[in-house]
């Protein structure tokens, strides 16, 4: 969530920032909660001391008529103002979760995925003096991939993988846990990359695989809830990344600035509903409902958060290079970027057989929109707490 005192003071700002995103807030609809809960807010105070002023003027004697009935009318207007107080606090909040987070200005202003900007190319795409075929075609040849007896049992968009398929993935989520986890490298990735931030390794996790809604709705990605899978008649949400279960780690927690950033790299199985995909991608692996990923995420001091962000692009292009694979950088414009993104960068590689790139990288930068939700903070070295 926003800070609604930022709110307060940059109102238009923030629905143009908004509608940057393609999301048509009603920033004056919260602003009049807002006024309406400070004022039912003071109310209230001054009636739970005019309550405990009675109360104190009855100790250690009889209290008469006139108390007994000041306290009643006290009592029932507080009982009145306190549930008026609930409601709209519930309005306000409602409304303070539909703002998404404001894009940094260097972000691209755009209104679909096609005005995304590409700001680095790496590598030479490879040439071929015969037909490529592409992975659906190479799996399924060598019996790596059965998609037929998945549908069987689970339906479209599911797969059995199999055989060298496999021990590859493994390879390559054990080969990103070996660079997250080198400090000695990621050293070399923040010297390269002239970056001021620590050389803390990652730390491995693997996280639950279900959250909440209470806790997704923190994280600032349950807005499409068409998207994401819900167990029948359970509060419980499955997750379609990591982020939705390790970013929330430190619910109401505050944190000592000296152990940040604390990193984790988390493993874990996502499921997505895919809906609106129809007839996309329906040969190999892509746009499956259940797949594997790897996801880092920091929890860093805001000055150094930025620095933090780009530390992650440049572990990626780092993995990226280590594999030789071309590849190359795009800067999400603010219609891609998601609810609570203040900036997002995508890494796609090269596919000689779609003779296209294809996202395989994603960073997505924060700020505090999620951890003023989750209330995570940061207690600093003079004993202030901030987010």
């Amino acid at each position: 969530m926003l800070d609604i005192k930022f709110i307060r003071e940059n109102a238009e700002l923030v629905a143009e920032k908004a509608l940057q995103k393609g999301y048509s807030v009603d920033v004056n609809q919260l602003l009049g909660f807002d006024k309406a809960r400070l004022e039912l807010q003071q109310q209230v105070e001054e009636l739970r001391r005019e309550r405990n002023a009675i109360a104190d003027s009855m100790k250690g004697q009889k209290p008469s008529e006139d108390q007994v009935q000041k306290g009643k009318v006290v009592k029932e207007k507080l009982v009145d103002l306190e549930h008026q107080l609930t409601s709209v606090e519930k309005e306000f909040i409602d409304l303070l979760k539909t703002i998404p987070n404001m894009p940094l200005d260097s972000v691209p202003v755009g209104k679909s995925e096609d005005e995304n900007v590409i700001i680095k190319t790496v590598g030479e795409k490879p040439e071929f003096n015969f037909k490529v075929k592409n992975h659906a075609q190479i799996a399924e040849s060598k019996g790596w991939l059965d998609k037929e007896r998945a549908t069987k049992i689970a339906g479209a968009r599911f797969v059995y993988t199999k055989g060298d398929l496999v021990r590859l993935e493994f390879a390559l989520w054990q080969f990103g846990m070996s660079v997250l986890g080198n400090e000695e490298v990621l050293k070399q990735i923040i010297a390269d990359n002239n970056l001021d931030v620590s050389s803390n390794p990652f730390i491995p996790i693997l996280p639950p695989a279900v959250a909440k809604k209470e806790v997704f709705e923190a994280t600032g990605r349950l807005n499409r809830e068409e998207q994401t899978y819900k167990f029948e008649d359970e509060d419980l949400w499955m997750n379609a990344s990591a982020e939705h279960t390790i970013s929330p780690i430190y619910l109401n927690e505050i944190l000592p600035e000296s152990e940040l950033p604390i990193r984790y790299v988390g493993y874990t199985t996502a499921f997505r509903k895919e809906a609106g995909t129809y007839g996309k991608d329906t040969e190999g692996i892509f746009r499956l409902h259940q797949f594997n990923k790897l996801e880092m995420e920091s929890f860093c001091a805001p000055e150094t958060s930025l620095d933090e962000h780009l530390f992650m692009v440049a572990i990626q292009e780092y993995l990226m290079n280590q594999l030789k694979l071309p590849y190359h950088v795009l800067e999400k414009c603010t219609a891609d970027i998601g609810r609570p993104n203040a900036k997002g960068v995508d890494i796609e590689a090269w596919l000689p057989s779609q003779q296209t790139y294809r996202e395989t990288h994603t960073a997505d930068y924060i700020t505090d929109y999620q951890a003023r939700a989750m209330k995570t903070r940061v207690r600093r070295a003079d004993g202030s707490v901030e987010l």
